[in-house]
């Protein structure tokens, strides 16, 4: 365009138009009338405007994708975070194999004293209750759990239950100090209570300051009233030192408890108890002791009262042993 009168007349005039638009923009905010235009124009030349950019600026381009490898990075991060969680959850063969022996050996106390139970999993220790010995599983209201009910694993009695929310519980372990069940001595029938004592053995206090009790000698639960908080025939632990009567009322015998209380994974609540007690039914069968081989030794005779034919006797047996196919 040539430098003329009119061309500077109509540069003002546009440059007017320019700042009228723009201030009725500016006022109007999101109702304003250059609006549609606005978006007409972003359909059209956007497309231009993103081709344009792509092709002249390289590092644009390469802040896009350092930003999109970051996104792609979180990404798979995230997803190697699930499978850690899901291995973790599935666990090794070796842990799997253990569960499911633990599982079997449950069920089979369980079908042994005929009781109603409801697997579950340990899935905390020691939980917001303080310095008490306690376990944290995962059933609670909502799968029929009630407090005092007692727990149980495939070796023996684990605890009873003392708090109970909608999906878990808190369950008390025998080993707590303030853990007291009454038990009952095998075939003699002795009665007593056993009381928690942390990592040391159970200290149980029989009500007969005269029972006859030894070193290997087993113990289950006596029972409750109503089965609440122990049912009868759980397996509680076996003798190992018996203190002297000394002409008391009571005697003390420490037990050494049939479950492992650092190493709880698969237990039991018990739901519903037997019908009539088991007794001794659910202890395990003692190991047959190993039969005595004996050996005996005949000496030989004296070298002077050696028979003349023993020398032809031996030698015929040997000929005879030889010819035997």
């Amino acid at each position: 365009m040539r430098d003329t009168r009119e061309s500077r007349l109509l540069l003002v005039l546009l440059i007017a138009i320019a700042f009228a638009l723009i201030t009725v923009d500016i006022r109007g905010g999101q109702e304003s009338p250059v609006d549609g235009a606005r978006q007409a124009a972003a359909a059209v030349f956007g497309p231009v405007e993103n081709g344009v950019a792509a092709a002249v600026d390289p590092v644009g381009n390469a802040i896009g994708a350092v930003r999109d490898s970051g996104e792609r990075h979180t990404r798979i991060a995230a997803l190697e975070k699930e499978n850690a969680e899901l291995k973790a959850r599935l666990g090794s063969d070796d842990r799997n194999r253990n569960r499911l022996r633990e599982l079997d050996a449950m069920l089979k106390t369980a079908g042994a004293g005929q009781y109603g139970i409801k697997g579950a999993q340990v899935i905390a220790i020691g939980a917001a209750q303080g310095f008490s010995w306690t376990v944290t599983i995962d059933v609670g209201a909502r799968d029929g759990i009630k407090r005092d009910m007692t727990v149980l694993n495939g070796a023996g009695l684990v605890g009873r239950v003392t708090t109970v929310g909608p999906s878990t519980s808190t369950v008390l372990l025998a080993n707590d100090p303030d853990f007291t069940v009454g038990t009952r001595m095998e075939k003699s029938d002795e009665l007593g209570f056993a009381t928690g004592q942390g990592d040391s053995p159970l200290l149980v206090q029989l009500l007969n300051g005269k029972a006859k009790v030894k070193p290997g000698d087993r113990l289950v639960t006596f029972g409750s009233r109503a089965d609440k908080p122990f049912v009868p025939g759980v397996p509680v632990g076996e003798v190992i030192r018996v203190d002297p009567s000394g002409g008391g009322l009571t005697r003390n015998v420490y037990v050494r408890p049939y479950v492992g209380f650092t190493k709880l994974d698969i237990v039991g609540v018990v739901v519903q108890a037997p019908s009539s007690d088991p007794r001794d039914m659910v202890l395990p069968q003692k190991p047959k002791p190993a039969p005595t081989v004996t050996v005996t030794v005949t000496p030989p005779p004296p070298d002077g009262q050696r028979k003349p034919n023993d020398g032809q006797n031996q030698q015929a047996q040997q000929e005879q042993g030889d010819a035997t196919p």
